[in-house]
Parts: structure tokens; C-alpha cells; sequence
């Protein structure tokens, strides 16, 4: 029998939610090419609608690609909200697809890198990055092998019992971000856990690592949890491939000579496997986050 859900979570706070909900499970039914179409046509609605998150990605790409002419940014920033729209059929269809659907839309490369790591015995700790295709990653990851998946916590309480139930479904485990002990202890047994160290941390630990060449707020951990567990780190990206109706997941090799001396290095080190695939798909990356504000006090913020 199915685990019944506290009564507080059908009160009317949460009805925006049940409602969108529902509509993400109605639009997982949709073929594909619908909801490429529908997903422009709401990102191109969401453009008009969210003048702050347009103001960040546009100041984003400003700050990360001034080689481009102010038109091409622009052309851009429009892309990528449209992105944002199909991002989320791409959710809907991660949470609810069967298997066999899924497998039709991709391919995964790279998976005899993750077993040569996992044949030493040591865990893997598998490196993405927050794309709109974040979710497409980790369903594609899961359809393999028994994967445990790090993640930040939702605020709302019923979309995090609802990610709670269908992690729980999918997933070895799921380990809310701060619980590095449940982490290490995955790693030292051998496990597979995905996680993407990409956003603004500002936490004790955080230290200035550059991405696109510009100083960020940067979790460094990664070298630590490499250093405390041998785990060998593998970069994961997946990109939606442009003109086609499909997916291409890549595990690439193990870092070598990782950790190294300096975690600031090691940290940009991996952001230059973040950079190498934002620039081959910019659309999909996630350029609405406020990446670039600093941890040294009084330092002017980019996006003020």
C-alpha cells in the first residue's frame, strides 16, 4: 500500500503546486516534438514575464562571453529561456517516462570509464553541472546502474516529499547536499553518486574560483572528498542535440593526478570541463542563476 501523505499537504497552500504538478504529468504524455514547440513558446512567454531572471542572464552572458556582439548575446539570452521552457517537458518526462521511452530519446557514452572507476573499488563521484537537461542526466545515469544522486532540498514541502518518492523509486539514495557523512560513507562503499558543484556558495569553505575566467563563490569540497574516500571523479555532461529529437550523455575519463595540491586549482580545473560544454550548447546552461557574487565583504555585486 502507498505511503498516505500528511493531510497539511492537501491544504489550500499547496494547491498551486498539486496544479502544477498535474500539468507536468499531463505534458509527459505529449509526443516529443510537441513539447519541443510548446516548451519555445512558454520560454518565449517566460521572457516577457521574468524581468529579473532576463536582467541575470543577460548580465551573465556579458560577463562570460564579451567576445559576442550585443545582438548575438541577445539572440542568446532568447534561446536560453526557451530552453528553459523545454526544460521543463524534459523534467516531466524524466520524472514519469518508462525506461524504454527514455532510452529511445539518447545515448550514454563513456560507460566502460565509470566501470574501469568503480572496478578499483573506491566509488566514483560523477561531475555535472545545472543544465536544463539536469534531470534528463541523472534519469539516463539511473536506467544503468544503482545511483545515488546529492541534491539541495526543496523548501516547499510537498514538492520535496513528491522528489522524495520518486527519487526513492529510481535512485539508490538520495543525500540532501550538507550530509557529507552519508556522502563519504556512499563513496568508501563503492557507490556511484552524481552531483553538480557549479552554483554560488557562500557557506563556510567557500573560496573564489574562477569560471569563464571571472571570480566566483566556489564549493571547493571536491578535492577533499576525492582526497578522504580515493574516489575517482569522472566530468558527466548531457547535451539536447540541436535539430534532432535526442540526447547525447557523455561520462568522460577519471581526472588524472586528481586531487592536486591546491583546491582553488582543482576547482577551476572543473570548471573548465563546465566551460568547454556551456560554449558548445550555451542555451542549455543555466545562465538564470546569479553565479558570479563574491564572498570578500564589500564587494560590489554584478548583478546590482
Amino acid at each position: 500500500m502507498a505511503e498516505r501523505l500528511p493531510a497539511r499537504l492537501y491544504g489550500p497552500r499547496y494547491w498551486p503546486t498539486w496544479l502544477a504538478l498535474g500539468l507536468l504529468r499531463l505534458s509527459a504524455l505529449l509526443p516529443f516534438g510537441a513539447q519541443l514547440v510548446c516548451g519555445r513558446w512558454l520560454g518565449r512567454l517566460a521572457w516577457h514575464l521574468m524581468r529579473p531572471q532576463r536582467g541575470t542572464v543577460r548580465r551573465n552572458l556579458e560577463l562570460c562571453m564579451p567576445g559576442l556582439g550585443a545582438q548575438d548575446r541577445e539572440r542568446l539570452a532568447r534561446r536560453h529561456f526557451e530552453s528553459l521552457g523545454i526544460g521543463l517537458f524534459e523534467t516531466a518526462n524524466a520524472w514519469w517516462l518508462p525506461d524504454e521511452a527514455m532510452r529511445r530519446r539518447g545515448r550514454l557514452e563513456g560507460l566502460e570509464h565509470l566501470e574501469a572507476a568503480l572496478g578499483r573499488g573506491r566509488g566514483a563521484l560523477l561531475l555535472g553541472a545545472h543544465f536544463t537537461t539536469t534531470e534528463t542526466a541523472v534519469r539516463f545515469l539511473a536506467m544503468q546502474l544503482p545511483l545515488s544522486v546529492m541534491y539541495r532540498p526543496s523548501s516547499n514541502a510537498l514538492l520535496a516529499e513528491f522528489l522524495r518518492r520518486n527519487r526513492s523509486r529510481r535512485l539508490r539514495r538520495a543525500i540532501p547536499r550538507d550530509d557529507i557523512r552519508t556522502l563519504v560513507g556512499a563513496l568508501k562503499g563503492n557507490e556511484c553518486v552524481w552531483y553538480a558543484p557549479d552554483q554560488s556558495y557562500r557557506k563556510k569553505g567557500a573560496q573564489m574560483a574562477r569560471l569563464f575566467g571571472i571570480p566566483a563563490a566556489t564549493n571547493v569540497a571536491t578535492s577533499r572528498l576525492a582526497r578522504m574516500t580515493g574516489a575517482a571523479v569522472l566530468p558527466y555532461f548531457v547535451e539536447r542535440l540541436p535539430g534532432t529529437r535526442s540526447y547525447r550523455a557523455v561520462i568522460h575519463p577519471a581526472l588524472e593526478d586528481f586531487p592536486g595540491d591546491s583546491p582553488v586549482a582543482d576547482a577551476e580545473r572543473i570548471n573548465r570541463g563546465i566551460e568547454d560544454c556551456a560554449r558548445r550548447v550555451p542555451d542549455q546552461y543555466l545562465w538564470v542563476h546569479r553565479r558570479f557574487k563574491s564572498i570578500e565583504p564589500g564587494a560590489a555585486d554584478p548583478y546590482a
